[in-house]
């Protein structure tokens, strides 16, 4: 069973898209892109530099176009499920043909926006916790007010929260667990980001939607969503709520998924799938180069299902 998904914020990395881009085809879906919502993806895919790409309003329309763009170049593909890492849900969302491709970058636009109005309310921030014992990290967050908003499994905590909280986690951390602060503007996926959910779930009336064409995780807490109606209510409400990537992997394994291809731009997600899945067959489209061997994992483990 192959499962494909999609990675969320952190994972762009200066002109990532360039070599996407040769493809006249792609190009040409990219530039449709940037003028309905009124962003220059190119410039942001190719010239941009680091702290232009960090900016929560530009980072998350460009990594769900990367997404699109890159299913887009595997053709007709057959898979069984899939599932996004925070904004990858809109990725998800799109290529199980629950929102149209547009409307994906119609709402990422809306989301990064939001979100970057919410972040700059309030300084925040997210630190990544590598390793310790679950538990144990979630009390010591917890002693500091903080928030685990993002549980991503591979002993991998991030935390969200106020600022000094962050440091003093970080200069006192759980046994066994380093604090690495994460370069982003704000407490994501926790009630800092609530102002941007009332936002989204105005500007989703706008948006036509229809049930999955295969199974999608939702991040709440990994369980299969059947509806489109509220795979888009997951979407928005979890801007402001914990990702549980680890339950999303759990839930993969259950549903025995033999293979995963990670969207562009990809790695990170498929460093986690490695260390929780091991016997998963694993493929990160990073550029066209990889296309060749992500067709041949298509082809040998691709079924039809019911979702």
């Amino acid at each position: 069973m192959l499962a494909i998904i999609a990675p969320g914020q952190g994972s762009q990395s200066p002109g990532f898209l360039s070599p996407w881009l040769e493809n006249s085809e792609l190009k040409s879906a990219l530039s449709k892109f940037s003028e309905s919502i009124g962003l220059n993806l190119q410039h942001l895919g190719t010239l941009a530099g680091a702290d232009e790409i960090r900016d929560t309003a530009n980072a998350q329309p460009l990594i769900v176009c990367a997404g699109i763009l890159g299913m887009k170049s595997l053709g007709e593909a057959h898979f069984s499920l899939t599932a996004g890492h925070s904004v990858g849900e809109i990725t998800a969302a799109a290529i199980a043909r629950v929102v149209s491709d547009m409307d994906a970058m119609k709402l990422v636009r809306e989301r990064g926006l939001a979100m970057a109005v919410a972040a700059a309310q309030t300084p925040t921030g997210m630190s990544a916790v590598l390793g310790g014992e679950r538990e144990e990290v979630l009390a010591a967050l917890s002693r500091l007010g903080l928030i685990g908003a993002n549980e991503n499994g591979a002993g991998q905590i991030v935390a969200a929260g106020d600022l000094n909280a962050l440091a003093a986690l970080e200069a006192n951390p759980p046994a066994g667990a380093r604090v690495r602060p994460l370069a982003v503007a704000g407490a994501f996926h926790t009630e800092v980001m609530a102002p941007a959910v009332g936002h989204l779930r105005e500007f989703a009336t706008s948006i036509s939607v229809l049930d999955p064409s295969v199974s999608v995780l939702s991040n709440r807490e990994g369980a299969v969503v059947t509806t489109g109606r509220e795979i888009l209510e997951r979407i928005i409400n979890q801007v402001a709520n914990p990702v549980r990537w680890d339950l999303c992997m759990e839930s993969m394994k259950v549903r025995g998924v033999t293979a995963v291809i990670e969207l562009p731009p990809a790695g990170t997600l498929i460093g986690l799938i490695k260390r929780a899945l091991p016997g998963v067959e694993t493929l990160a489209l990073k550029s066209p180069d990889d296309l060749d061997a992500a067709r041949d994992l298509i082809t040998r483990h691709s079924e039809k299902v019911e979702v």
